[in-house]
């Protein structure tokens, strides 16, 4: 169990201008070490609000490295290990997109988002944002700069990793019912949520003869429906398709007809919004697949 947290701090809300990386280091369920580096960013350029929240100015970083330079030395302590991040979907994508700024080929490494898997650890919290879950859990918190926020982010998952009974990284899927991301040259896997509950049995939705619709969009389709709806449930959703005379499924197919998009949790599908069932359709519309997406609001007005 032998791992690395990692923590980016950035100076304008482009994922390539990194002004401080921290790294915390474990070593037998015991935090060894912690390094962090100041970086100077392509052209250090600071925006306003990115200042306020972590402190950094562009005068601190003026005389430090480039993300090139300081690579050579960071590479060695992170390659072929395994890295934890709190919001990995946010440090992840910093290194990426840094990495291919500056043409840098991916290193090979796995990783886990500790923000994901505090979620299966400590239901029902009021927020899982790092300050919060450090309160709870009694650990000392000096925020928003790469090395606190580093070494509290290791001590975090210490205490998941002890309430979950963690004892390797094989335990992740089923007992933090997260998968495990991978870093390598050319691309990468994130880390996500491991969805711990069944699809409901769309075989008992049975629709309504005198409620079809015939000149319904939906009606003789099939739809099926990703994210969570504003308004109303998504059996309730169904039901009104399985009435209008339409055909509700649970996954994406070739034979899927629209795929209705409601409000999708960004920390879980990942930085590019979409779930997995989006992606499948845009990859089925990319391939000559008569397939709609619609929005809620479109879904309604149609209805």
């Amino acid at each position: 169990m032998d791992f690395i947290t990692i923590d980016f701090e950035t100076a304008s809300a482009d994922r390539n201008s990194p002004c401080e990386i921290g790294l915390t280091f474990v070593k037998n369920r015991q935090i060894v070490e912690t390094k962090s580096w100041l970086i100077k960013p392509q052209y250090n350029r600071f925006d306003y609000f990115n200042i306020l929240i972590h402190g950094i100015r562009p005068e601190d970083v003026a005389d430090k490295p480039e993300f090139p330079e300081l690579w050579t030395e960071i590479l060695p302590l992170i390659k072929n290990q395994f890295l934890i991040a709190h919001n990995a979907s946010f440090d992840m994508s910093v290194l990426r997109r840094t990495l291919e700024t500056y043409q840098i080929p991916f290193p090979v490494l796995t990783y886990s988002c500790s923000y994901i898997f505090s979620k299966k650890v400590w239901q029902g919290l009021p927020g899982y944002d790092l300050k919060t879950l450090c309160r709870i859990n009694n650990i000392h918190l000096n925020h928003h700069r790469a090395g606190a926020d580093s070494r509290a982010t290791a001590e975090l998952a210490l205490k998941a990793f002890d309430v979950a009974e963690v004892l390797c990284f094989d335990d992740f899927p089923e007992k933090l019912k997260t998968t495990i991301g991978q870093l390598y040259i050319g691309g990468y896997r994130p880390s996500e949520s491991k969805r711990i509950y069944k699809p409901k049995d769309i075989t008992k939705i049975m629709g309504d003869p005198s409620k079809h619709n015939l000149n319904s969009i939906f009606y003789g389709r099939t739809v099926v429906f990703t994210g969570t709806l504003s308004s109303m449930v998504r059996s309730e959703a169904q039901q009104l398709i399985a009435d209008i005379g339409g055909i509700v499924n649970n996954n994406v197919t070739k034979e899927t007809d629209y795929l209705i998009v409601g409000h999708q949790e960004y920390r879980v599908v990942g930085e590019d919004g979409m779930s997995s069932k989006q992606e499948k359709a845009v990859k089925l519309i990319e391939k000559g697949t008569e397939l709609e997406i619609l929005s809620e609001n479109d879904f309604l007005r149609n209805l």
